[in-house]
């Protein structure tokens, strides 16, 4: 925990903000609420957009945790630049960014480990997915952006190769759920397979967002003029784009659940083209009209994660939601007006407690 005052920008952070925004909605079920609610009617369709496809297909929830990652590489590259203007001694980044590590696989583990049932051991949590693919753009994050684009190449074939390669009896079908290599090793680490289709080594192909967003970040801390910047982030977001759709309806299906190369490339193409909007939008046309609402938990957005993870869904959610359901029964509110205000009161405490922090300029880090 650290007192902050530094610039920064903003943003990164409206973008950081805005993802776990959508994250504390999710989490009070408020979407769940929204598409139930929406049942026989066209607007259906739009909220689905707000939970994972199935399995072959891309929907707008599929987009959060790569822009999860993609920022966490982009602060990366800022917090760095800091250091490295600071002088301080490679070694020590080293020390501080494998510290950081473990912490987020510690708190990735914790965070699914306490069940009704007992202790569990799991290992896909976005933080312990994090854990490895922060570590990784760290350790390249010196090299040209070239070669840190090669290495995130070298991922995506590796995975490739893995997926389609490795034939191991009852796991030799590389994009059926159940049936693939990531299945397999989710066996091999944690000696169970997610019924949904998760598996950890995602991480090995989403290390390239992480990889993407520090080279991203570099860019935008460079000298060159703010519109090559912005060009620069285009291009590369339409080079992702083409590539990934091109493999979708070639070879590699967009699978999120596995993240498989063409779904990595194309989430990571709407990512740059998130960075690139909002900083065209923020810090180079100066709108900053209504920003500190997604701020205020953006610079907090480990702490607000954890919380609303591991004490919300245990505890905070059910007691909040008791004293909202309860008030608004006493007025007789209409129970499809409860299902969205009592959501919507379960967020308003957790930003207002962000908003205390942010006015104590507490910022929790890892």
């Amino acid at each position: 925990m650290e007192s902050q005052t530094s610039t920064r920008l903003l943003s990164l952070d409206f973008l950081r903000g805005f993802i776990m925004v959508l994250l504390a909605l999710e989490s009070t079920r408020l979407f769940d609420n929204l598409f139930d609610l929406s049942e026989g009617y066209a607007i259906q369709s739009f909220f689905s957009q707000f939970f994972h496809h199935p399995w072959h297909g891309l929907r707008f929830w599929d987009l959060i945790q790569p822009g999860f990652m993609f920022i966490a590489g982009t602060a990366m590259a800022f917090s760095l630049h800091k250091q490295q203007q600071a002088g301080v001694p490679w070694n020590n980044q080293f020390k501080k960014a494998l510290r950081r590590s473990g912490w987020l696989f510690f708190w990735g583990v914790l965070d699914y480990a306490v069940r009704p049932g007992g202790l569990s051991f799991e290992l896909w949590d976005v933080l312990t997915q994090l854990s490895f693919t922060t570590l990784v753009a760290f350790l390249i994050f010196r090299w040209s952006s070239t070669n840190q684009l090669l290495v995130s190449a070298g991922l995506l074939l590796l995975t490739e190769l893995l997926y389609r390669f490795t034939n191991i009896p009852g796991f030799d079908q590389p994009f059926t759920d159940q049936h693939n290599f990531g299945n397999f090793m989710d066996l091999v680490l944690m000696n169970k397979i997610n019924s949904g289709g998760w598996v950890a080594i995602n991480c090995l192909p989403t290390a390239a967002h992480t990889i993407w967003g520090a080279v991203a970040g570099k860019l935008l801390l460079s000298d060159i003029s703010k519109n090559k910047k912005i060009k620069t982030l285009l291009t590369g977001a339409a080079t992702c784009l083409v590539s990934g759709f091109v493999l979708d309806w070639t070879i590699t299906p967009i699978i999120k659940r596995i993240a498989t190369s063409s779904f990595t490339l194309v989430s990571g193409g709407w990512c740059l083209i998130g960075l690139a909007l909002c900083y065209w939008w923020i810090d180079v046309k100066n709108h900053r009209r209504y920003l500190t609402f997604f701020t205020i938990i953006g610079m907090n957005s480990i702490f607000i994660y954890l919380f609303f993870e591991i004490v919300g869904h245990r505890w905070f959610n059910d007691y909040a939601g008791a004293i909202s359901n309860g008030l608004l029964e006493i007025i007789h509110a209409p129970h499809n007006l409860i299902m969205i205000i009592t959501p919507l009161f379960i967020f308003a405490a957790e930003w207002g407690l962000c908003y205390f922090l942010y006015k104590k300029k507490i910022f929790f880090k890892l």
